[in-house]
């Protein structure tokens, strides 16, 4: 019995804004926007300041004065990594209790809720930010090729889009749209059968992986004759509640293997940040040729935005029968059911679940 839990009570819909994602991690930033100087970030619907103290410390708050809620991103920093409120000058620590309020002349103590709203827990990981509003309720994702000396890293710009983090995690997901969004960059039109994948699941997280013919117009190869436009490559999918993911392509046929991550913060209800980079070892360390593989991901990502920034409805259905599905939806109807079981692990004790087998 692994099939989606019905809950009584709770949206069968999940959005940018469900409440449940306070309980995940989310990428804020890339660990090179933080210096010295505070600098706002959006996150489900709300804006979190974040610096970098002197010490390297990497510090987040929801971007309010508890005073008279003025942005802490438009305040400064000192030497100690000191938070000065740009409206009346209070001054906050790097724990984010107030230290200082100039208008108190007279030796008053600092009011006990003169502190900041903090995220449950902070973690900085492969060149980036990731906080949990709430107590994260899945494990942070991982990247083990970011430790691999092998791996040349690049990383796309930032990307800014109106769309759904569920559904951009549905997209990167699927590949039976590969031969007709894809067909201008590797979808092979002849190859629209998806093979049987195989789906190992661990609790929030699950794996994925198939092999599949596409057209490899990367390989150098192709234009020397060396090798066919049309090649093998193996897939594996690595996915992370809520919006975390990452594929790891290993070309069988020109070799070596690129492993593109890709990271959904939901900004709003109707705006996305994705975080995306790239680690490959068959560019024989050449700048040039990961920046040719930078603008080619670039030129795959906007053929997806195209599609995903005009849905009308910015929702993803949790319940199953809520939409058609066949074996080909395999990974995608895993995500509904990872997704359900995330919403469900955050709701309070006394809520009433009924499973259906």
């Amino acid at each position: 019995m692994v099939e989606l839990s019905r809950v009584l009570g709770v949206e069968q819909f999940l959005d940018n804004l469900h409440s449940s994602l306070r309980g995940g991690w989310h990428v804020l930033c890339r660990s090179n926007e933080l210096t010295l100087q505070p600098v706002a970030f959006s996150l489900l619907n709300a804006s979190y300041v974040a610096y970098r103290s002197p010490s390297g410390k990497c510090i987040v708050a929801r971007d309010q004065c508890p005073h008279r809620r003025a942005r802490l991103s438009l305040g400064s920093c000192d030497h100690e990594g000191t938070l000065q409120c740009p409206y009346h000058g209070w001054r906050f620590n790097q724990d984010g209790n107030g230290i200082e309020i100039p208008s108190l002349q007279d030796g008053s103590s600092i009011p006990p809720r003169a502190r900041l709203d903090l995220p449950s827990a902070i973690e900085e990981r492969f060149g980036m930010v990731f906080v949990a509003l709430e107590d994260p309720i899945a494990p942070l994702p991982a990247v083990m090729e970011d430790d691999d000396p092998s791996f040349m890293r690049g990383d796309l710009p930032v990307l800014t889009t109106r769309g759904l983090a569920g559904l951009l995690a549905d997209n990167f997901l699927d590949v039976a749209h590969f031969p007709f969004v894809h067909s201008a960059t590797f979808g092979a039109e002849t190859e629209v059968a998806v093979p049987n994948f195989e789906v190992e699941r661990d609790a929030l997280t699950f794996t994925a992986r198939h092999q599949h013919w596409f057209s490899n117009r990367e390989d150098p190869g192709v234009a020397l004759g060396i090798r066919p436009l049309l090649q093998q490559r193996a897939l594996t999918y690595r996915y992370t509640a809520p919006f975390h993911l990452t594929l790891t392509i290993d070309f069988l046929d020109a070799g070596g293997t690129n492993v593109i991550s890709f990271f959904l913060t939901p900004e709003n209800a109707t705006t996305v940040r994705i975080y995306s980079s790239l680690w490959r070892n068959d560019l024989e360390g050449s700048a040039d040729r990961m920046r040719e593989a930078i603008d080619f991901e670039l030129a795959v990502i906007e053929e997806d935005l195209l599609i995903q920034s005009s849905y009308e409805e910015l929702v993803l259905p949790l319940d199953l029968t809520s939409e058609v599905h066949t074996k080909a939806d395999r990974t995608t109807i895993e995500l509904r059911r990872v997704l359900a079981d995330f919403v469900n692990r955050y709701l309070p004790p006394s809520t009433v679940r009924i499973s259906e087998s």
